[in-house]
């Protein structure tokens, strides 16, 4: 019996997380891809105008995110968790078709950057729901002993994500020529998204329910929505936002716009600085099961403590003496030790925030006050980093993510440690 009960929850996981993959993969090719797209939809102005439009659009689906958090994160409470994620990964597949077929700027002009920001919308409905419903669903089919092991695969599966965009990207790289990638090749990412989000939608239609969730429908718990979310459990909600507003920069800041970066201001090349990304990550990647199980055996505070800390001591010296580093494997180590820093946070952050909430209000408490943060700090990231260098002050930027960091170390010092104050154990 136990071990029936161990396998199906591992089945789970696996299906919850190998659908996860794929919802980030279809989110972050578009990060990947900016490079080669950002002239066929923006043709006019520098390299750095264009990035500025394509990162401004990019902010327009995080602007979404707050909408699809709170529409799907009640929705998963009230449907399942399960619902939840089989909409939201229907939304991702509708956008990253629709980036895959439109024109560009010179065949249907001002309606070509039009329908990106559509497609970009429904992506943004779709991961803003995604990150609550999945981070609810991982944690809850977890056990007690192993919840941080086993909710830091929604990370993990986050970053194999990007990982994945970032290995097409090297193989459409090395397979074909830049002219032909910059004509048409870019849209080879979208197609694949769409094609691999359908086989997902029948993946998880096959995925169990939890057994919080089902504890919480047969307990008549009231109903999940705004007021009972800001009204019940104001301070909670608050927390969230609060702690990953530093998080959150710092993880786009190390990771996404690090591509740019090397690109932009160190001066490499576009496929070097994709192999530095990449292989980066992908060590990234491995430490986050590994943060996971400390956490079960320290507690969360520790990591979450020891990441603002240090983001706080070494944002800065990393960046500036990545500005004139001029060696691949120097600049790798430099960007390798950034995401062992945000290691602290982002392993443990999902389980951290559905510890704080009852079950019955849980996926939109994890999702609504996150999505908040990483719009006003994730989603506009780029285009911060980008306008501090396009007048002349990038630096500025260092400065404006050392600083948020420090403000969410204040409230990792002052929480308690959700390990052993967690509300998942109440279900």
């Amino acid at each position: 019996m136990a071990k029936t009960r161990i396998e199906g929850r591992l089945r789970s996981i696996i299906g919850g997380s190998a659908g996860n993959l794929v919802e980030w993969y279809d989110w972050y090719a578009y990060a990947a891809f900016t490079l080669y797209f950002a002239p066929h939809f923006f043709p006019e102005g520098s390299r750095t105008a264009q990035l500025m439009n394509a990162a401004a659009i990019f902010a327009v689906g995080f602007l979404m995110r707050p909408i699809g958090a709170w529409v799907m994160g009640v929705y998963a409470d009230r449907r399942g968790r399960k619902a939840g994620l089989v909409v939201s990964v229907s939304l991702m597949c509708a956008g990253s078709l629709l980036i895959a077929v439109t024109p560009g700027y010179e065949t249907i002009g001002a309606a070509a950057p039009a329908l990106l920001v559509l497609a970009r919308m429904m992506q943004g409905l779709s991961v803003g729901g995604e990150y609550g419903a999945s981070a609810t669903y991982l944690s809850e089919m977890a056990g007690k002993r192993h919840r941080g092991f086993y909710s830091s695969f929604q990370y993990v599966t986050l970053i194999a994500g990007q990982l994945t965009a970032l290995t097409v990207l090297l193989i459409l790289q090395a397979a074909m020529s830049e002219t032909a990638l910059e004509a048409w090749g870019w849209r080879i990412p979208f197609a694949i998204g769409g094609v691999l989000a359908v086989a997902v939608f029948w993946l998880r239609r096959g995925l169990a329910e939890t057994e919080s969730y089902a504890n919480a429908r047969s307990q008549g718990a009231p109903r999940s929505g705004f007021g009972e979310l800001f009204l019940r459990h104001p301070r909670e909600a608050l927390t969230v936002m609060m702690l990953t507003a530093g998080g959150t920069l710092a993880f786009y800041a190390y990771s996404i716009y690090m591509q740019k970066f090397l690109v932009n201001t160190s001066g490499f090349s576009r496929e070097v600085a994709s192999q530095i990304n990449a292989a980066t990550l992908f060590v990234f990647m491995c430490l986050q099961p590994l943060a996971g199980s400390v956490s079960d055996r320290i507690g969360r505070k520790p990591l979450m403590v020891g990441f603002g800390v240090a983001g706080v001591l070494f944002t800065w010296p990393i960046f500036t003496t990545l500005e004139s580093t001029r060696d691949p494997f120097a600049a790798g180590l430099l960007a390798m030790a950034a995401l062992i820093i945000i290691t602290g946070y982002t392993s443990i952050n999902a389980v951290v925030k559905a510890e704080l909430f009852p079950a019955h209000v849980r996926a939109l408490g994890v999702a609504l006050p996150y999505a908040l943060a990483n719009t006003i700090f994730g989603g506009t990231a780029e285009y911060v980093a980008l306008w501090f260098k396009n007048e002349g002050m990038e630096r500025g930027f260092y400065i404006y993510v050392t600083g948020m960091i420090a403000i969410s170390l204040v409230v990792y010092l002052k929480m308690r440690d959700t390990r052993t104050h967690s509300r998942i154990l109440e279900d």
